[in-house]
């Protein structure tokens, strides 16, 4: 069993607002989070898991099941299998409006969940649980391990590559079969499946719809969907270039990201350490896999970046709070490191006050005065202390 991180989160804002959703990817560990949270809570607790046609049953009229039960916690599970009940939780909301009647869990974003935050706005708050971090995993599993298996708590766990491998098959197939379906992505499989391999050769590069479109033979506007559903089934990420007005042609396409290595990984046919460190997806896979680790530790006021000028002035990640960049992050597959000449230019471009290089191991040190090294096991605590994660 992990601690989540997100726990304390869900916690405080159960004392606080009357609706809290927790969002994420299929099988990341949400149903188990809460379910462990509350264990011991202080009211009853209702669970419904509304992809069971029993559970859907007790729906048949719930403007009088939500009424019955008004003074327990609800927790509504899979809730974008009955995006109907979003205005009648607003009613029931502003009928008996206390905090903690409500918990959705979710593995769609609000853009996927048919107008949820129009609906619920000021009533609900929206949290994702990414796959488990480093942190959460430490010191049970390396960052070796958990980079080659990724944050999926059955992936991660599964005692032999043979097993992993048949657990991330079945999660790809489950994915691209139902469950984007049923989210309403009217795709053939098979085209999604190629789709999902094709990123991976872009995995950490900049987005280029009509490359993608001439390959899958499909329009550009086609691929943009496709993409945007991948984005808001928490599979994906579009990373935005920074823009400052510092009279630079600036590169404008985002750089894409498969968020978990494991499915990287999976889709590249590696299962091993060793494969992987002989791939041609080495630098790739390890700048996704550092930045992902970052990103999902962010609080809401931090805003993740790259950034790159067409002469070449670049960094991986640009932390963004109150509109300033804070921290610029390098991130290098080598426990030597060095800094090329676009990564200096852009660190003098955006004047941010603290800067990092991180390695897998190598830590620790100063490569000139306003430039630190550390590990991926310390990176969280050089951000804390750069004021980040505040």
């Amino acid at each position: 069993m992990f601690t989540r991180e997100l726990s304390s989160t869900i916690r405080s804002c159960l004392s606080i607002f009357p609706a809290v959703a927790v969002l994420g990817p299929r099988q990341v560990g949400k149903t188990t989070l809460v379910k462990t949270l509350l264990s011991n809570y202080s009211k009853e607790v209702l669970y419904l898991d509304l992809e069971y046609f029993a559970d859907q049953r007790r729906l048949q009229q719930p403007d009088l099941f939500f009424q019955a039960n008004q003074d327990k916690l609800v927790v509504l599970d899979e809730i974008q299998r009955m995006p109907e009940l979003f205005p009648l939780l607003r009613s029931m909301i502003d009928q008996h409006r206390i905090p903690g009647r409500f918990i959705l869990l979710g593995s769609a974003s609000p853009d996927l969940l048919k107008n949820s935050s129009e609906t619920l706005a000021g009533r609900v708050i929206y949290l994702e649980l990414s796959p488990l971090t480093l942190g959460e995993v430490s010191p049970q599993y390396t960052y070796r391990e958990h980079w080659l298996k990724g944050g999926f708590p059955d992936a991660l766990q599964a005692p032999d590559p043979t097993a992993w491998r048949f657990w991330m098959e079945s999660f790809i197939q489950t994915y691209v079969q139902r469950d984007l379906p049923q989210l309403g992505l009217s795709a053939q499989p098979a085209v999604i499946r190629q789709l999902l391999t094709m990123l991976v050769s872009i995995h950490s590069g900049q987005l280029n719809y009509s490359d993608l479109s001439r390959s899958l033979d499909l329009t550009v506007t086609t691929i943009q969907q496709y993409i945007g559903f991948l984005e808001n089934a928490y599979l994906i990420r579009r990373l935005a270039p920074y823009f400052v007005n510092i009279g630079k042609r600036l590169v404008k396409a985002p750089k894409i990201f498969i968020r978990d290595s494991g499915l990287v990984h999976a889709l590249a046919d590696i299962s091993d350490y060793n494969s992987l460190t002989g791939s041609i997806l080495l630098g790739a896979s390890w700048e996704g896999y550092v930045i992902q680790q970052i990103i999902s530790r962010l609080p809401m006021n931090v805003t993740p970046y790259y950034y790159r000028t067409q002469n070449g002035a670049e960094l991986d990640l640009v932390l963004v709070k109150a509109g300033k960049p804070m921290v610029s992050v390098e991130i290098r597959y080598s426990n030597d490191p060095s800094l090329k000449r676009g990564n200096t230019e852009a660190i003098s471009d955006l004047q941010t006050p603290f800067n990092l290089v991180v390695t897998p191991e190598a830590e620790g040190y100063w490569l000139r005065k306003d430039v630190k090294v550390c590990s991926i096991q310390s990176v969280w605590v050089e951000l804390a202390n750069a004021g980040v994660l505040e």
